[in-house]
């Protein structure tokens, strides 16, 4: 029987939390990277706030986990990799001083699907977002579900696609619906995950309190804007 959503809070993660997240990580990924003691110490140490746990009240078992740092965007490129985002995972490049917050992970427990629990997640996020008043979440949202069309399109093309709910992937189409937008396509964001063959969508969600403020997002390629975000970025384009 699964749990009720009722039964489920979300935390900040501590260090007791650290074997049980180990295990989850070990048993969502199966071919890439896992999370050890050794990053989530690391984590936990220069960015506790942004470190967030999903636990079942009744048991006290993980049942998600969500992992991000502050940025300066400035210092990076588009297409770096999400070691180079996260400095091989350990977030030591978290800068207090930066603007946006990167949403290096947020997993769900495969047992536990269906409960809102990723949708907890992504909303303790942006309620840091605007406690610190940051400009936005980045993130590289590794697309899953292209091994299955790479022989028919590319990657691109296949994020259109999912954009205008052509085609359903099992990570972007879940973040935008929670509000996120594509600024671009990229490969070699994990570069020996067998579902992405590497390629990642990178997306953001823009602080609404200070959306207005940040021009950057004018940019953003009109090829990934779904009918409802060129409206909406119609209304908050800042008028000169």
């Amino acid at each position: 029987m699964k749990t009720a959503s009722s039964e489920i809070v979300v935390r900040r993660t501590r260090t007791e939390d650290f074997d049980q997240i180990s295990a989850l990580s070990s048993r969502v990924y199966s071919s890439v990277s896992q999370w050890t003691p050794e990053h989530l110490s690391s984590h936990v140490k220069v960015f506790p706030e942004g470190q967030l746990v999903a636990i079942e009240k009744n048991a006290g078992r993980v049942v998600g986990m969500a992992a991000s740092l502050v940025v300066l965007w400035d210092d990076y490129d588009m297409s770096d990799s999400w070691r180079d985002f996260t400095d091989g995972g350990l977030f030591t490049n978290h800068d207090p001083e930066g603007h946006t917050l990167y949403g290096a992970e947020v997993m769900v427990d495969p047992d536990r699907q269906g409960l809102g629990i990723g949708s907890r997640l992504y909303e303790a996020r942006r309620r840091l977002v605007k406690k610190l008043k940051l400009w936005r979440i980045r993130a590289g949202a590794r697309l899953r579900g292209y091994h299955r069309y790479a022989d028919k399109m590319t990657a691109e093309e296949y994020v259109i696609k999912v954009v205008r709910g052509e085609l359903k992937d099992p990570t972007l189409s879940f973040q935008l619906k929670h509000g996120f937008e594509v600024l671009a396509v990229v490969p070699h964001y994990l570069r020996r995950d067998p579902e992405s063959l590497g390629y990642a969508a990178v997306i953001e969600w823009l602080n609404p309190d200070i959306a207005r403020l940040v021009r950057e997002y004018t940019l953003q390629d009109a090829r990934f804007l779904s009918p409802k975000a060129r409206a909406e970025r119609k209304r908050l384009r800042p008028r000169s």
